[in-house]
């Protein structure tokens, strides 16, 4: 029997049986369905953390007080055994090599009063460099001047959404504001930056550091923020901070953050959480599967006679193994294409509905997932089939 009339054959027997047919296909289908959506919906929000970091460079090196593991820095108002870091330090990290820029970064909220409008909104206190050291850009006047920490003037540039809660459509640029006790002068309007992990970067008043410490009555600074040379490890960077900063304090009570590190471990736990999330989704396909070893088996013990007249007019059994085989993969295949419309037309629509979430599926996630459709139909046929290729066929005959 040539392979062209076992595929007709195997077709036949799928068309024959549509309503069933059509079921066990649908098994397949939804369970392919729910791993591309799953994976879809996890992969986007993967890309999605990825670039809310990447957006401001990869050779950021972060440097916090108190040692820990984890990163980052205790909550503001707690006590902490830590020496805090300084502006001078700030200052002495700006004259490593491969150091591009440094700024210092003091947060609080604060009520700003300006235009007769009032609104409480975050503070940070930095320096002039922080446009270069997060790649952000100033939209209209200029960011702040490059003065000595303890003779800062008292300037503020606002980000755009607090310029447009104060000024609306008026040119903010030499306009007084009052932040918390103190009294500043607009000088600059930053570029929208949007959210940064549902933070609102761009409602947000940048002042001097020193000034900001003043406003918020605190010592330290509550991080440095390190830009590296591109092409530069930034391991090396780090252990070139790490040297500095154990010479200033004589012991190591600051936490180095790198940003490649960072990003390493996130796309590490979002990975194993995609992964996770496509489980969820295969258990949907073992269903299928075992729904296909179900029908297989009936279809072996309907069409007994069938096998015994094909084996009595010279079939050998590999034909009848492949004829069977063919019927669970057609169906596998089927239903595995089914899935992958319906599940890309599921991502599509649920991301047209809630354009928050973000969705994305790989070319590689969808092969993946008919290669994975077509693997099961196989795997489960491959009992009915060595069933069907075992009868007698005296005895399939005589049961006709």
């Amino acid at each position: 029997m040539l392979f062209a009339d076992a595929l007709q054959l195997a077709l036949r027997a799928v068309t024959a049986q549509r309503l069933r047919s059509f079921l066990t296909l649908l098994g397949i289908a939804v369970g392919i369905a729910a791993v591309i959506l799953l994976t879809s919906i996890g992969e986007g929000i993967h890309r999605f953390v990825l670039g809310e970091f990447t957006q401001f460079g990869t050779n950021v090196i972060g440097v916090h007080p108190g040692k820990t593991k984890t990163g980052g820095h205790p909550p503001s108002g707690l006590p902490s055994s830590a020496r805090p870091l300084s502006l001078d330090d700030a200052r002495s990290l700006e004259r490593l090599a491969h150091v591009i820029a440094v700024t210092p970064i003091v947060r609080g909220n604060a009520e700003v009063e300006g235009n007769g409008r009032t609104r409480r909104t975050l503070v940070s206190g930095v320096n002039a460099n922080l446009p270069q050291v997060f790649r952000s850009t100033v939209q209209s006047g200029q960011f702040l001047p490059a003065d000595d920490e303890s003779s800062a003037r008292a300037f503020v540039v606002l980000g755009s959404k607090l310029r447009n809660e104060l000024f609306g459509s008026e040119n903010p640029l030499g306009q007084r504001l009052r932040i918390g006790g103190l009294h500043f002068r607009v000088i600059g309007v930053m570029a929208p930056k949007g959210q940064f992990l549902g933070i609102d970067l761009d409602d947000t008043a940048f002042i001097p550091a020193a000034r900001a410490q003043e406003l918020f009555n605190r010592e330290g600074v509550d991080e440095i923020n390190i830009a590296a040379a591109e092409g530069v490890p930034s391991a090396i960077v780090a252990s070139a901070i790490k040297e500095r900063m154990l010479a200033r304090h004589g012991r190591e009570d600051f936490t180095i953050i790198t940003q490649e590190e960072m990003l390493k471990t996130l796309s590490n736990i979002l990975n194993v959480l995609t992964m996770a999330v496509g489980a969820l989704g295969g258990i949907s396909l073992l269903v299928g599967g075992v729904g296909i070893v179900t029908i297989m088996t009936i279809a072996v013990a309907e069409r007994t006679g069938e096998i015994g007249l094909l084996v009595a007019l010279g079939a050998p059994r590999r034909t009848i193994l492949l004829l069977f085989l063919g019927e669970a993969v057609a169906l596998s295949a089927f239903g595995g294409f089914l899935g992958l419309l319906l599940g890309f037309g599921l991502a599509q629509a649920i991301h047209f509905a809630l354009p928050a979430l973000p969705v994305h599926t790989p070319f590689s996630f969808v092969l993946l997932a008919e290669v994975v459709a077509i693997a099961i139909g196989l795997a489960a046929g491959v009992l009915p089939a060595r069933r069907a290729a075992r009868l007698d066929p005296v005895e399939a005959l005589r049961t006709e």
